[in-house]
């Protein structure tokens, strides 16, 4: 079933594609998704339509996941911005969430439940 015209739009940034097609898969049913394999793809997306939530990978090619949302927090600040990361470290987790106003950094694996719960908090602050 897919979801009603008046769900919110999450954007999901990895150059992962494995990755993108598991959240989509959690995801789907539920929010619209737009994806992107990289910042810039991403920027596109953001020029063309309004969009809700970001998800974003920390490593990319490119620019980064964090620097990312930085300019997303500066351009679109009402857009929640939720950072995920392979990688458990607590100074990166606590600059990430000041630095660019996350609204959660999430660390790989992210089980189904985790991604459904985090997306659901983010998208009810402030609405």
């Amino acid at each position: 079933m897919p979801p009603a015209d008046s769900s919110p739009v999450i954007l999901l940034v990895d150059d992962e594609q494995e990755l993108l097609t598991a959240f989509s898969l959690h995801l789907g049913e539920l929010y619209h998704l737009e994806t992107a394999n990289t910042a810039a793809e991403a920027d596109m997306i953001l020029g063309l339509q309004k969009v809700d939530l970001i998800i974003t990978d920390h490593l990319m090619p490119g620019e980064s996941g964090l620097d990312f949302l930085m300019r997303v927090r500066e351009h679109f600040p009402e857009t929640k911005r939720i950072l995920v990361t392979g990688y458990m470290n607590p100074d990166l987790i606590s600059r990430a969430e000041t630095l660019a106003g996350l609204s959660a950094c999430l660390v790989k694996p992210v089980s189904r439940e985790q991604l459904l719960t985090t997306v659901q908090s983010a998208l009810a602050v402030g609405a």
